[in-house]
């Protein structure tokens, strides 16, 4: 198979991450819960991975590194835990429905308010004026994703923080489609909350994500239960990362999480996005000379843009074409509205969605010049699918 879905969730796995996965069957004991060898051995494991992460992320807080099993679940945390009746929050307009949806449910209960920043393509400026427009008194946290899963631009970071800064807004960055992908130091970005999965450009397994918190305000967890600790007391402790973790932790999960950083890190984040942008870029330049493809961006380059490029082909549906490509090529791609409609909204494709293709370090020109054979193959036989 040629899989170019790494935007939803990276495949194949590194053989380390196979390997320590496997390996943390040996000492499946709950971590934090005994004092016995393989609950402690179990509890390495999970502070390992807060190591991995933290370095990844050139921050030195451990205890603030919070495992949870996805980052919608990390997002959540940020949103229904920070604000509160009569809030307001902005986001901007190529929102995943992660940050969409728990926005929409707090507002249609009549918990607070949300208005949507337009993202100007091309114009970081104008980008950042949006959303100090939309600021207002009782403006509390701005949701922001890094890049979009469906089309790949970058939105402006640091600028957007330091207005967040200036106006005394929470900011939480949504790190899902640039994580191992982009160089990204917390500190620099200026992200109070960090959210990422570790699926995805971390190479890690499905079950994994997590939340940076890089400021003293502590949004209230949204479950309770054992932890491990303070276990005479009936509240839920303040103490972190307990505060967040409840439950039996995902020890294989994020054994292999530590392995994927490992990974990632061996690699070289800048090599790696160097070799997929040449990737998408290539892509690009080709199929802007298929007069039946439709492209909605600008040519992507690493400054503004992650390694994912959305596309049409003419007359032929996008989820036609995308079981086409599959059952006769072998090729994987991504089809829809990819659970991004504001996305789709700004980019006019929200009726018929797009083909996305993300490659990963694993992807060579080979398969993107299989699959423009694939399209090629399909437009020239374009009456199957009519």
């Amino acid at each position: 198979m040629i899989y170019l879905d790494n935007a939803a969730t990276s495949y194949p796995k590194p053989p380390a991450v196979v390997k320590a996965v496997k390996d943390s069957f040996a000492y499946s004991a709950n971590p934090g819960r005994s004092g016995h060898r393989l609950s402690i051995k179990a509890s390495e494991t999970m502070y390992k991975c807060r190591e991995r992460i933290g370095e990844l992320f050139r921050f030195d807080k451990i205890e603030n590194v919070i495992l949870l099993p996805s980052c919608t679940q990390a997002l959540n945390t940020v949103i229904k835990g920070v604000l509160n009746k009569g809030d307001h929050a902005i986001i901007s307009s190529l929102e995943h429905n992660s940050v969409v949806r728990p926005l929409r449910c707090l507002s249609d209960e009549g918990v607070i308010t949300y208005d949507i920043a337009e993202v100007i393509e091309g114009d970081n400026s104008a980008t950042v004026d949006s959303f100090r427009k939309l600021i207002k008194d009782n403006t509390k946290l701005c949701v922001c994703t890094h890049a979009s899963n469906v089309f790949g631009v970058k939105l402006p970071l640091s600028r957007i923080a330091a207005l967040c800064r200036y106006y005394d807004v929470l900011f939480c960055v949504d790190a899902s489609q640039s994580a191992g992908i982009t160089e990204i130091d917390i500190n620099d970005i200026g992200a109070d909350f960090l959210c990422a999965p570790g699926h995805k450009g971390l190479y890690g397994p499905m079950g994994t994500g997590f939340l940076i918190i890089n400021n003293s305000f502590l949004p209230k967890e949204l479950s309770a239960g054992g932890t491990g600790s303070s276990s005479s007391e009936y509240r839920q402790p303040d103490s972190l990362p307990d505060k967040y973790e409840s439950g039996t932790a995902n020890l294989y999960g994020f054994s292999g999480l530590s392995a994927g950083i490992d990974f990632v890190k061996s690699k070289g984040i800048n090599s790696i996005n160097k070799h997929e942008m040449k990737l998408i870029q290539y892509l690009y330049d080709e199929l802007s000379d298929i007069n039946a493809v439709e492209l909605y961006t600008r040519r992507p380059e690493s400054e503004n843009y992650v390694p994912i490029l959305s596309f049409n082909v003419k007359d032929i549906d996008c989820d036609v074409l995308s079981g086409y490509l599959d059952n006769k090529f072998g090729i994987a791609l991504r089809s829809g509205l990819h659970c991004s409609p504001l996305a789709h909204q700004m980019y006019d494709t929200i009726e018929k969605g797009t083909l996305r293709v993300s490659p990963s370090v694993f992807t060579d020109v080979s398969s993107i010049k299989s699959l423009l054979g694939g399209l090629l193959t399909a437009i020239k036989n374009k009456k199957l699918f009519i």
